[in-house]
């Protein structure tokens, strides 16, 4: 049986989601991150780096997300969750399937950094690293995610989904970098993102998936 070792609030979630929309039987070992949100140690006995999400299964250890929904798919989506093979939908779901950890969440993830800079530094340096770090966020960070947010309205398009006319595993993989960016900058004039997400959190699966994973921030 798969074995998911799943850190609170990340983006292991997906591969929950994913697992109980294939309707695949699995176990989940959580870890709950330290008080500086960073994983806890026990994770470096399943994998070197110590990150979540993992995969065991068989005496088979993957880590990656993107890795571990390949494998997923090729063991037990029969065909499911992604577009026909070799048709635009299907090139679409591929690319977004990378492109939610290769390209989306980065300048998401720069934005927590340069927020935790200041947070963390000594008092009396407080006030200059964070004027010079909203410049650099002004400058650089929010304009890339200003780019990232259009690309993603306007490729869910008329259909509501990120490839296709239905739920996809580019809209599985999506969702985290779509939940953080919501989380910290809403949608108010972005409405078809802001329906995507109404939409995702009313599937069953993904209730059920949220509470074999427990407390979820999209941080």
């Amino acid at each position: 049986m798969i074995t998911i070792h799943h850190l609170n609030n990340s983006r292991s979630q997906r591969v929950l989601w994913l697992l109980e929309e294939l309707g695949v039987a699995y176990e989940v070992k959580r870890y709950e991150r330290t008080k500086d949100m960073q994983a806890p140690k026990e994770l470096k006995q399943i994998h070197p780096l110590g990150k979540s999400p993992v995969l065991t299964e068989d005496g088979r250890t993957i880590a990656e997300t993107g890795a571990i929904v390949e494998y997923i798919l090729a063991r037990y989506g029969n065909g499911r969750l992604m577009p026909a093979e070799g048709t635009d939908d299907y090139w679409n779901a591929r690319h977004f399937l990378h492109y939610a950890e290769g390209s989306a969440m980065p300048p998401l993830f720069l934005i927590l950094i340069l927020q935790m800079i200041p947070e963390r530094a000594p008092f009396f340096i407080r006030p200059i690293l964070k004027t010079s770090l909203a410049k650099v966020d002004a400058m650089l960070v929010r304009p890339q995610i200003a780019l990232h947010l259009d690309h993603w309205e306007k490729a869910i398009g008329d259909s509501g989904w990120f490839a296709g006319p239905e739920l996809s595993i580019a809209d599985i993989m999506m969702s985290f970098p779509v939940e953080a960016a919501a989380h910290r900058f809403g949608y108010d004039d972005r409405p078809k993102l802001r329906d995507f997400l109404l939409r995702i959190h009313d599937r069953p699966a993904y209730r059920r998936g949220l509470k074999r994973g427990g407390p979820y921030a999209y941080a």
